[in-house]
């Protein structure tokens, strides 16, 4: 192999291992001891909250995962999904530091709400559009049901940023619970 391909093989496998890496274990996602149903709607908003955030890259794959099932038998829409799919894995799964663009650090958040944004208009253009929009409908509805029924008692949140921000950081307490 060539200098170049060389490493542009070895940059690839990199941001493999660190996608992986910013992964939760899959063990840890899919632990059937860990589900249970939530004891009301408040709880059930609370795990949702807190097992979006703390699953967050886990559960962008399990959404990719399903719109890629679903774009088998459309193969030109399989080729606009692989392409998109290479911006996901430098642009979200492979990063271990912030993305900055013109020197300011784009929240994480925001650049999975872009990439989304991006992937459903791409496949959309690729007028596999019914098929975008009923594998998303199931992806978020998987792991919507996955993230209310999912116990948070075993999680440790050390994620950046709690679901209900300036909330739980209130060091006297003057919040009230509903």
């Amino acid at each position: 192999m060539s200098g170049g391909t060389t490493g542009l093989a070895t940059r690839l496998r990199e941001s493999t291992q660190s996608a992986m890496a910013t992964s939760r274990p899959w063990g840890e996602l899919l632990d059937p001891t860990a589900l249970s149903l939530p004891s009301s709607v408040s709880d059930a908003t609370i795990r949702l909250a807190q097992n979006l955030t703390h699953f967050r890259s886990n559960y962008a794959k399990v959404v990719l995962l399903v719109l890629f099932l679903s774009l088998i038998f459309h193969p030109f829409s399989m080729v606009v999904f692989l392409l998109v799919f290479a911006a996901w894995v430098f642009l979200y799964f492979s990063r271990e530091e912030p993305l900055t663009v013109v020197g300011a650090a784009v929240d994480d958040r925001l650049v999975l709400a872009a990439l989304g944004v991006v992937t459903v208009v791409a496949l959309v253009l690729t007028h596999a559009w019914l098929n975008v929009v009923v594998s998303i409908a199931i992806g978020a509805g998987l792991v919507s049901l996955h993230a209310v029924l999912r116990s948070t008692d075993d999680l440790v949140m050390d994620d950046q940023q709690s679901p209900y921000g300036q909330l739980s950081d209130d060091p006297r307490g003057t919040y009230t619970i509903i």
